[in-house]
C-alpha cells in the first residue's frame, strides 16, 4: 500500500493559478472549476484568497507566467537591479547570453557592497526562472543580423507579411499608433542653436521639458487626449485648476516611464472596455514600453527596431506638424509680447500644455492619413484629393511670423523655423539606464513629490491670479466687440463665442441658484 505521505505535492505555475481565477469569475461554479482542474477546495480557495497578488505579478511582468512559485531572490536588489538592466538590453533587441547576464551581476553586486556573491550558473538558472526569461543559442550570422539592424529587408518583411496578418481584423477606425515626443517648452527663438541635439538627460534642463505622448487611428478620426509628463508634480500655474485639455504627470527627468505608460495603456483599455470595442495599437520598443500590462480590448503590435523612421505614422510627419502649430503659437505670444511693450515673461507649464492641445487638435485630418498612407499601413485609395496639400500645412504665413519675431528678437540669419520646430527633436523621451543609474534607483529610488516641488520647478513663474466670472464675461464681451470691428471674420468664430456666452450664463445661473439654495437652508 502506498505511503500517502510520500506523494509529490503539485506545483501550479502562475499561468495556471490564473486560469483557475478566470475560469471561476466566468460564472463557473466553484465545485465544477476545483474538478475540471484537478484540484481539491482548499487550493482554490487559496488561489481566490491570493488572485490580487497574482494579478500584481502579472501587471507587472515581474516574474514568468510559468514560474511555480514566488519565492524572493536571496539577493533580491541584485536581482531587481539586474532584472532592470535586462529590461532595457531586451528592449534594444541587444542579444544577450547566459554569461553576459553573470558578468553584468557580478559588477552590479560589486556597486551594491556585496563581496561574498556568485553569479554561478545555478543563480542564472534560478534568475531566468524566476522572470521567465529564455537564452536561446544564436549562430554568428544571426547575431550580426540582430547587432547592425534589419534595414530595408525587415521593412519589406514587415509590409509583406507582419502587418497584414496585425490589421486583418481591424478597420482603419481602430488601428492606433502612439508615440512620444520631447519639447522644450519655453524654447525662444533665439536659444535654437543652444537647444539644437540636446538630450537633456537631467539636472536643471528638465525643468525646461516636457514629454509629450500622442495617439490616433488611421482613418484620423480619432485623436486621444494627449499625456504631458512634467517635472514639477506641484507647479504654482495649475493651482486652482480644475480641468486640462491633455492629463498631466510629473517624475524627476519629465520623460516616459513603465508606470506612467501602462497606466495610460490601462486607461484607454477601460474605455475600450466600456464602448465594447477593440483596437490595434502599435507602437515602438523603447524602454517605457517593454513590459505591458494584461489588456483585454488592446492587441499591441511592435514596430521593428531601428525602422520606426519609415514605419511609425506619427514619426512621419503629424507630430512635426504639432510641433510646427506648437511653435507657431509660441511665435504668436511672442510677438504679442513685442507689440504691447511688456516685458517677455517664460510660458509656463499650463500656457504650453494648452498651446500643445491647440495644436494637437488643430492637426487636419488629411494630415493623418497620408502619414499611415506614407507608412505602408492603409491603402493609397483612403487618401483623398486634399491629402496633398496637407504637406505644405501648416501655411506660408507662419514663415511670415517667424521672420517677424526673428528679426526682433536677433536671431542669426543661419537659423530658419525648421531649425526652431527641430530643435528638440533629440530629447530623450524615456529612460535609458546606465549600471549607476540602476544601482541608483535601487538605494534611493526616484521622489516625484520631492524631485518636482513647485519652488525647485518654477521659482521664476509668477502666480497666476484666479479670474472671477465677471471678468470671464467682461473678456468675452471685450473679444465680440474687437471682432466686430474686423473685416472678414469667420461666422464660425462667432458661433464658438456664442458658446462661450451660454456656458458662462449657465454657470452664473448656477451659481444663483445654489447661494439661494444655501440661504434657505440656513434659515431653517
Amino acid at each position: 500500500m502506498a505511503n500517502k505521505g510520500n506523494k509529490k505535492r503539485r506545483q501550479f505555475s502562475l499561468e495556471e493559478k490564473m486560469k483557475v481565477v478566470e475560469a471561476v469569475d466566468s460564472g463557473k461554479r466553484k465545485g465544477d472549476v476545483a474538478k475540471e482542474f484537478g484540484i481539491t477546495p482548499s487550493t482554490l480557495s487559496t488561489f481566490l484568497k491570493d488572485r490580487a497578488k497574482f494579478e500584481e505579478k502579472v501587471r507587472e511582468a515581474s516574474v514568468g507566467p510559468q514560474r511555480k512559485r514566488m519565492r524572493n531572490a536571496l539577493y533580491d536588489d541584485i536581482d531587481k537591479a539586474v532584472f532592470a538592466w535586462f529590461q532595457e538590453i531586451h528592449a534594444k533587441n541587444i542579444l544577450v547570453t547566459g554569461s553576459v547576464i553573470r558578468k553584468k551581476a557580478l559588477n552590479l553586486a560589486n556597486m551594491l557592497g556585496y563581496d561574498n556573491f556568485q553569479a554561478s550558473v545555478g543563480w542564472l538558472n534560478r534568475f531566468r526562472d524566476r522572470h521567465g526569461i529564455a537564452l536561446k543559442a544564436v549562430c554568428r550570422e544571426d547575431s550580426d543580423r540582430l547587432m547592425n539592424g534589419l534595414g530595408i529587408d525587415k521593412v519589406n518583411e514587415w509590409h509583406a507579411g507582419e502587418i497584414i496578418k496585425l490589421i486583418a481584423d481591424y478597420s482603419p477606425d481602430d488601428i492606433f499608433n502612439a508615440d512620444e515626443t520631447g519639447v522644450f517648452f519655453q524654447l525662444l527663438p533665439q536659444h535654437t542653436l543652444a537647444a539644437k541635439g540636446d538630450h537633456c538627460r537631467g539636472g536643471k534642463k528638465a525643468r525646461q521639458r516636457l514629454t509629450a505622448l500622442f495617439c490616433c487611428n488611421a482613418s484620423g478620426t480619432e485623436k486621444m487626449r494627449p499625456l504631458i509628463v512634467g517635472r514639477s508634480a506641484n507647479p504654482r500655474c495649475l493651482k486652482n485648476v480644475h480641468s486640462l485639455p491633455c492629463d498631466y504627470r510629473a517624475n524627476q527627468q519629465a520623460w516616459m516611464t513603465q508606470d506612467l505608460f501602462n497606466e495610460w495603456l490601462m486607461q484607454v483599455d477601460a474605455r475600450m472596455k466600456q464602448a465594447e470595442r477593440r483596437i490595434l495599437l502599435l507602437i515602438d520598443n523603447c524602454s517605457a514600453h517593454n513590459m505591458l500590462p494584461r489588456l483585454e480590448r488592446i492587441q499591441v503590435g511592435y514596430l521593428p527596431s531601428k525602422c520606426t523612421a519609415v514605419l511609425q505614422p506619427l514619426n512621419l510627419g503629424i507630430i512635426h506638424t504639432t510641433k510646427v502649430l506648437y511653435r507657431s503659437h509660441l511665435l504668436k505670444q511672442i510677438l504679442l509680447k513685442l507689440n504691447s511693450s511688456e516685458d517677455q515673461e517664460k510660458v509656463d507649464i499650463k500656457q504650453a500644455i494648452d498651446m500643445i492641445a491647440v495644436a494637437w487638435w488643430s492637426v487636419k485630418q488629411s494630415t493623418v492619413v497620408k502619414c499611415w498612407q506614407k507608412a505602408g499601413i492603409i491603402p493609397v485609395e483612403l487618401i483623398d484629393s486634399d491629402a496633398e496639400a496637407a504637406a505644405s500645412e501648416p501655411d506660408v504665413a507662419i514663415e511670415k511670423l517667424w521672420h517677424s519675431v526673428a528679426i526682433a528678437t536677433c536671431v542669426p540669419n543661419e537659423i530658419n523655423f525648421q531649425d526652431f520646430v527641430t530643435a528638440d527633436d533629440d530629447l530623450i523621451i524615456s529612460q535609458e539606464l546606465l549600471d549607476t543609474e540602476v544601482i541608483q534607483d535601487m538605494v534611493a529610488g526616484e521622489s516625484t513629490d520631492e524631485a518636482g516641488s513647485e519652488d525647485e520647478g518654477e521659482a521664476s513663474l509668477p502666480q497666476q491670479s484666479k479670474v472671477t466670472i465677471t471678468e470671464a464675461i467682461s473678456s468675452a464681451q471685450k473679444l465680440r466687440w474687437f471682432l466686430s470691428t474686423c473685416v472678414g471674420v469667420p461666422d464660425a468664430i462667432f458661433g464658438q463665442l456664442n458658446g462661450i456666452d451660454e456656458y458662462l450664463m449657465r454657470r452664473v445661473t448656477q451659481t444663483l441658484v445654489d447661494s439661494k439654495i444655501t440661504e434657505f437652508l440656513q434659515t431653517k
